[in-house]
C-alpha cells in the first residue's frame, strides 16, 4: 500500500486561519469527489470555523479518563477502520492523554499516512523543536507541545496561513480567537505586536529553508550546476593569511546590502598538508565569521581555483569574494594568480577581488622575497657562504686548467655548483649563484678575455641560455627544498606533539611532560606557571611544575612564554625560538594544561569519592542510631505514663519536662529519617495545587490537642499553592511545634499569609510581638537557631520548589515560608476562621 500524502498549513501564531483554511481544503476536495472525513477538529468556539466542518462526515471522538477528569481525543482506530482517502487532523504538535497508543498525535497521523491515508492537519511554528528556546526567549512562554522539525520537513506540501500582526490583533479584539475574558491579557502579553513581528519572521524563514532544500534537491535530481540566483550567497575564500579580516567584513557589508542574502567562509587545504595557513589566525578569522552571521567551511584541493568552483557550485554561489595576490608580479606570471585563474573558469558566478594592505605593491613599489623563509636562516646563509667559496675556487681551478676548457665545460661545472646551493639555500642563493657565474664565465672564458664584452653571437647565446637554464633549475631546485623543509618540520612538530601525546596517555606527571619539552626544543629550563586570582592589584605566579636548571617562576623572568589561559602559562629559558617553534610550543603548552586540568579533576572526583564514602558511612551509623534509640525511648515515654502524678508541684513539672524531652528525642529521630529519605531520592512528590484551609485543618489536627494555641491570619482572597499536600502538612506541621515551643505560656503562635509576586508568602512565629512584626515586614536576615527540625522542613520546602528563610528576631522563632501560588485565585469558603480567629 503507498504511503499517505502529508500536507500541513502552518501558522505563525494562534488564531491566523489555519483550521479554517484546512476545512476549506476538506470542503474543496470533497465537492472534487474525494472521499473525506474530520478526525480530529477543535474549533476553539469559533462559529465561522465550526460552520466550516458541516457537511462533512465527522468521526466521534474517544471519550478517556484521566486523574477523575473526562478528556476526548480522537479515535484513531475509528479513522483506520473507515480507510478514507483524507482525514483532516488538527493540531499536529498535540499531546494525546496518558493512556492513548501513542503519546503524541503526530505519531497517530503516522500511522495514518503507512495505511496509506492522506492527512492534511495544522501547526504553529512554536511548536516545532529547534524553535523552542527562541520562541520562549521573545514572547516569555515555554512550550510544552513540541514537534520534531523532522516530522514537518517530511511533510509533502506546506502552506504558510498568514496574517499581519495589526490584523490578527484586531480580530483578537473583535472576540474572533479568545474569549472575552482573556483578550486583554493576551494582548498585553503574548499578542504584543513585536512578539507576533518575530512570530511571523521565524515562520518565513523556516519555511523558506525549506524551500530551499527542496530546490537542491531538485537541481541534484536534474544534475543542474549552474547556479540560480533564487538567493544571494556570497562566498570569501580565506587563506589563512593577514588579509582574511579585512576581506570577512568587507564581504559581511556587501551581503547586508542584499536582505536574505547567506555569508560563507572558505579555507582550502591542500591534499599533501604540507602549505596552509596559521591555524590561530584561521581559528580567529572563524570566530569572526560566524560573529557576524556567516558560516565557515573547509574542503581539500590541490588546485585552489578548482576547489573553491567546486564548492561554489555545490553551495549554489552568486558571488566569491578574492584578496589581491600577495606575491609578486614574476611569482603571479610564472604560476598564475588564484583570482585570474578563478575569473576564468567562474563562468555566471561572479569574482570579486578585493585590495588590501597585505597585497602585492600595496606597501612599496618592490617586495623582495623573505631571504630564509623557504629553508631557515641557517641554511640561507650557509648556501650564501658556499657560494662565495665554491664560485671563486672553481673559476680558480677552470684558469689553471687554462686551455684544456672551454665554454661549454665551464657552464656546465658552473650550473652543478648552482644547483648545489640551490639545494641548501633554496631559491634566492641558486640566484644569485647562477647570476655570478655568468658574470665569471662572460669575463674569464668568452673571448675577449678579461672583459665582459662578448665577441660572438654564439657565445651570447650560451650564456643566455645558460642563465634561463640555472634559474630554473635553481627554482626548481628550490621548490624541492623547501617542499623537503616543510615535511622534514612537519614530520618533527608531529613527532613531538605526539610523543607528549602518548606521555600524557601513559600517565606521566607534570615533571616528566615538561622534560620532555625541554629536551624536544632545546631548552635549559622549563616551569608550568598559576596566577593566583585573588591578588589581582599585584599578581602572584605559583610554579605548577618545574624542570632544569634555575627555572623561571614568573613569566617576565623567562625567555619564552606561551599562555595556556588567563591563569596559566608554559615559560622557559633557553635559546631563542622561531616562529614556526613556538607555535609548536604553543600546541604543547596547551595539552599540558589539559594534562593539568585533568589532573585536577581526578583529585577533585577522589576528594568527592572520599567525601560520599565518609558521609555514607555517616548516614548509615545515623539510621542504625535512630533505630537502635527509637525502642529505648518508647519504653521510657510508655514508663512515664504510667507514672502518676503527685501532689508535689515541683515533681509534677519535672515529670512534664521528662516526657517532653522524651516525645521532643522522637520528634528528632523522625525528622531524621525524614531527611535521610530525602537526601536519598527516596521522596516521592506529587505537585498540584492545595488549599491551604484544608491543609491548616490537618495541621492542626496533627498538633493534637493541649499546649498553646495558633492564632491564623488570612486574607479574604488566598490562592491555591504548588505543593505536595502530604509534604507540606508535615512541613507546616513542625513548623507550628517549633513556634509553640518557642512561645511563652501568655502568648499564642502566630501564622500570617499573604500573595506576593505570584507566590505565596506563609509566616510563622512564636507569641512575642518583635516575631510577629518582624516575620511580618518580610525581613530575612537568619538568626533562628538552625534546628534540625528547621534543616529538614528547608530541604523539604526547597525540594517542592520554594524556599523557607528566618527571620531576625533575636532570640525568638520566626520563619517566612514561600510557595509558587496556583494561576486562578479563590475566595475563602465560608466555613474557614475568620481572620482573627484563635484555633
Amino acid at each position: 500500500m503507498a504511503r499517505g500524502r502529508l500536507r500541513i498549513y502552518l501558522g505563525a501564531a494562534p488564531g491566523v486561519g489555519k483550521t479554517y483554511a484546512m476545512l476549506e481544503e476538506g470542503q474543496r476536495l470533497a465537492s472534487a469527489g474525494a472521499d473525506v472525513i474530520v478526525g480530529f477538529v477543535e474549533p476553539h468556539g469559533r462559529r465561522p470555523t465550526a460552520a466550516l466542518a458541516e457537511g462533512l462526515e465527522i468521526i466521534s471522538r474517544r471519550a478517556m479518563e484521566y486523574r477523575e477528569a473526562s478528556f476526548t481525543e480522537m479515535d484513531l482506530d475509528g479513522v483506520l477502520a473507515r480507510q478514507p482517502q483524507v482525514a483532516l487532523v488538527d493540531e499536529l504538535a498535540h499531546t494525546n492523554v496518558p493512556g492513548s497508543r501513542h503519546a503524541k498525535r503526530w505519531q497517530d497521523v503516522e500511522e495514518l499516512l503507512d495505511a496509506g491515508i492522506d492527512v492534511v492537519t495544522t501547526l504553529n511554528v512554536q511548536h516545532l523543536e529547534s524553535l523552542g528556546d527562541v520562541v520562549r526567549q521573545i514572547t516569555g512562554v515555554p512550550q510544552r507541545e513540541t514537534l520534531p522539525d523532522e516530522v514537518a520537513r517530511r511533510a509533502d506540501q506546506i502552506e504558510l496561513v498568514d496574517l499581519p500582526p495589526e490584523l490578527l490583533r484586531r480580530r483578537m479584539l473583535h472576540g474572533e480567537i479568545y474569549p472575552s475574558d482573556r483578550i486583554e491579557a493576551a494582548l498585553t502579553h503574548y499578542f504584543r505586536v513585536g512578539n507576533l513581528t518575530a512570530l511571523r519572521e521565524l515562520a518565513l524563514l523556516w519555511l523558506a529553508d525549506r524551500v530551499e532544500e527542496g530546490l537542491q534537491r531538485y537541481r541534484a535530481e536534474h544534475g543542474i550546476t549552474t547556479p540560480w540566483e533564487t538567493r544571494e550567497r556570497i562566498m570569501v575564500a580565506l587563506t589563512g593569511g593577514p588579509e582574511g579580516d579585512t576581506l570577512i567584513r568587507r564581504s559581511t557589508r556587501i551581503s547586508a546590502r542584499v536582505p536574505g542574502s547567506e555569508l560563507l567562509a572558505l579555507h582550502v587545504v591542500p591534499s599533501d598538508g604540507l602549505t596552509h595557513g596559521d591555524p590561530a589566525t584561521l581559528a580567529a578569522q572563524r570566530g569572526l565569521v560566524e560573529s557576524l552571521g556567516g558560516s565557515y567551511h573547509q574542503t581539500t584541493g590541490d588546485d585552489i581555483p578548482e576547489a573553491l568552483l567546486q564548492f561554489a557550485e555545490a553551495e549554489n554561489v552568486t558571488q566569491i569574494v578574492l584578496g589581491a595576490s600577495r606575491h609578486g608580479r614574476l611569482s603571479t606570471f610564472l604560476r598564475g594568480g588564484v583570482g585570474h585563474r578563478t575569473i576564468r573558469r567562474s563562468g555566471p558566478i561572479d569574482v570579486l577581488v578585493i585590495t588590501h594592505e597585505h597585497a602585492a605593491g600595496s606597501t612599496s613599489p618592490l617586495r623582495l622575497p623573505h631571504p630564509s623563509r623557504a629553508t631557515g636562516p641557517r641554511r640561507f646563509w650557509t648556501a650564501m657562504l658556499l657560494a662565495a667559496i665554491m664560485l671563486p675556487g672553481l673559476t680558480a681551478l677552470l684558469v689553471l686548467l687554462g686551455e684544456h676548457v672551454d665554454l661549454s665545460l665551464a657552464l656546465v661545472l658552473y650550473l652543478l655548483a648552482v644547483v648545489v646551493i640551490a639545494l641548501v639555500g633554496g631559491l634566492v642563493p641558486a640566484l644569485v649563484a647562477a647570476l655570478a657565474a655568468g658574470l665569471l664565465a662572460d669575463y674569464y672564458f668568452t673571448p675577449p678575455m678579461h672583459s665582459l664584452r662578448v665577441q660572438h653571437l654564439a657565445d651570447v647565446i650560451a650564456l643566455v641560455v645558460y642563465v634561463v637554464t640555472a634559474v630554473i633549475v635553481g627554482m626548481a631546485a628550490g621548490t624541492a627544498a623547501r617542499s623537503t623543509y616543510r615535511a622534514v618540520r612537519a614530520s618533527s612538530e608531529a613527532r613531538a606533539l605526539s610523543r607528549l601525546a602518548t606521555a600524557m596517555i601513559h600517565g606521566q606527571d607534570l615533571p616528566a611532560l615538561l622534560e620532555q619539552v625541554r629536551e624536544d626544543f632545546g631548552l635549559d629550563a622549563v616551569s608550568l606557571l598559576e596566577r593566583d586570582t585573588g591578588h589581582a592589584a599585584e599578581p602572584r605566579w605559583y610554579v605548577v611544575a618545574s624542570t632544569g636548571e634555575d627555572p623561571p617562576e614568573r613569566p617576565y623572568d623567562a625567555d619564552v612564554d606561551s599562555p595556556v589561559g588567563d591563569d596559566l602559562t608554559l615559560a622557559a629559558r633557553g635559546r631563542p625560538l622561531s616562529s614556526d617553534d613556538q607555535r609548536v610550543l604553543g600546541a604543547c603548552a596547551a595539552q599540558l594544561g589539559m594534562a593539568y586540568s585533568h589532573g585536577r579533576l581526578a583529585a577533585h572526583d577522589a576528594e568527592t569519592g572520599l567525601r560520599a564514602a565518609a558521609e555514607h558511612t555517616r548516614a548509615s551509623l545515623l539510621l542504625t542510631a535512630s533505630r537502635d534509640l527509637r525502642g529505648p525511648l518508647r519504653t521510657a515515654d510508655e514508663a512515664l505514663d504510667g507514672l502518676g502524678v503527685g501532689t508535689d508541684s515541683k515533681e509534677s513539672r519535672n515529670l512534664a519536662i521528662a516526657r517532653s524531652s522524651v516525645r521532643r528525642a522522637v520528634q528528632l529521630l523522625s525528622d531524621l529519617d525524614e531527611l535521610s529519605r530525602l537526601h536519598a531520592g527516596a521522596l516521592d512528590l506529587y505537585l498540584r495545587p492545595v488549599d491551604l484551609d484544608e491543609l491548616l485543618t490537618a495541621v492542626l489536627d496533627d498538633l493534637g490537642p493541649g499546649g498553646h494555641a495558633i492564632q491564623c491570619s488570612l486574607p479574604e482572597l488566598l490562592p491555591d499553592v504548588i505543593a505536595d499536600a502530604a509534604v507540606l502538612t508535615r512541613v507546616l506541621t513542625a513548623l507550628a511545634a517549633e513556634a509553640q515551643r518557642h512561645s511563652p505560656p501568655d502568648r499564642l503562635a502566630r501564622l500570617t499569609g499573604k500573595t506576593r509576586a505570584g507566590q505565596v508568602e506563609i509566616y510563622m512565629a512564636d507569641g512575642t510581638n518583635d516575631a510577629v512584626q518582624g516575620a511580618e515586614r518580610g525581613t530575612h536576615a537568619s538568626r533562628t537557631p538552625d534546628s534540625l527540625t528547621l534543616r529538614m522542613c528547608r530541604d523539604l520546602t526547597e525540594t517542592m520548589g520554594g524556599t523557607l528563610e528566618t527571620a531576625p528576631v533575636g532570640p525568638g522563632f520566626a520563619v517566612t515560608l514561600t510557595l509558587p501560588a496556583a494561576a486562578s485565585r479563590r475566595p475563602i469558603t465560608p466555613s474557614a476562621p475568620s481572620p482573627t480567629e484563635d484555633q
